[in-house]
């Protein structure tokens, strides 16, 4: 009789919801099929990426703190033979105005400095003020201050494969002497920089062209007497352009020119001692003949 005094076992289930340690399982297996398939896309989007871009980013997996492309570093050697693109021209702007606030007059420079990227290239003004300041005042002689900045720019641009182009710029006042003008001065100035930067690590193949141009290109037309139409201009062409492309046939050319006249003189000088063999061997036959 005293069992029928036991309580009743009383067992409940829980359904639904998946308790325990492997409720987020799903999640992790989720993020690793979205990382494998971002990874996919990217790869495939590389493949099909423009060269310059494919370089870039496995320049960035070779040195990421980004050291690669400065001059004399263990990955970039001397740094020779380094072109600008349309793609990286904007990292050359920047490499460059940050050269021009090493320079010891800064605080004067930085409004007579414009550099700006156009069509044909980074184009680099240095603006002369109504007292002078990269040349004393009617000469091509540079100051100490127009020296210091031309031979920052040879620094940096002296490793590019790019052409260069020197333009020599005036206003339209009339220059003093009759028999030096405003073309003389303007071309004078032109090639004053490039020997300047050409002393200071520019290489002699990278000038495509040295022009004075007088007061026929002004920056201000509405204003032709002022002082900053007086300028020197660098333009670092892209490679891609039509003078750069002049520029690389005819040094082309001039190169296989030059190797056609060393071999030329080689081949000729071979050939005249094969005809000398031809004539000595070819005489004691016929002499044979006519005694026999």
């Amino acid at each position: 009789m005293a069992a029928t005094n036991q309580q009743p076992i009383i067992i409940i289930k829980k359904k639904g919801g998946h308790g325990g340690h492997h409720g987020g399982a799903w999640k992790v297996a989720y993020a690793d099929f979205v990382t494998a398939m971002m990874a996919l896309f990217i790869v495939l989007w590389l493949m099909n990426a423009n060269p310059d871009v494919q370089k870039a980013v496995g320049g960035y997996f070779k040195d990421p703190s980004g050291t690669a492309d400065k001059t004399g570093s263990k990955l970039a050697g001397t740094g020779a033979g380094l072109t600008v693109t349309k793609q990286n021209m904007e990292k050359l702007k920047e490499k460059l105005e940050q050269a021009v606030k090493k320079t010891p007059e800064f605080q004067k420079l930085k409004d007579n400095v414009e550099m700006t990227i156009t069509n044909e290239g980074l184009r680099i003004e240095l603006l002369e003020t109504d007292k002078g300041m990269f040349f004393e005042s009617g000469s091509p002689v540079p100051t100490n201050t127009g020296k210091d900045l031309l031979i920052q720019l040879a620094k940096q641009l002296g490793p590019m494969k790019n052409p260069l182009l020197m333009e020599g710029h005036t206003d339209s006042l009339p220059y003093g002497n009759s028999g030096y003008t405003n073309w003389e001065l303007s071309a004078d100035r032109a090639n004053a920089a490039r020997r300047i930067m050409q002393a200071s690590g520019l290489q002699a193949t990278q000038i495509a062209q040295v022009r004075g141009f007088a007061d026929q290109h002004l920056r201000l037309v509405k204003k032709p007497a002022d002082p900053s139409n007086r300028r020197i201009s660098i333009i670092v062409q892209y490679p891609d352009s039509e003078l750069a492309q002049l520029f690389e046939d005819h040094s082309a050319s001039k190169g296989e020119k030059s190797q056609k006249k060393s071999t030329g003189g080689k081949e000729s000088g071979e050939k005249s001692k094969d005809v000398k063999a031809t004539e000595k061997a070819a005489a004691p036959k016929e002499s044979t003949q006519q005694h026999s």
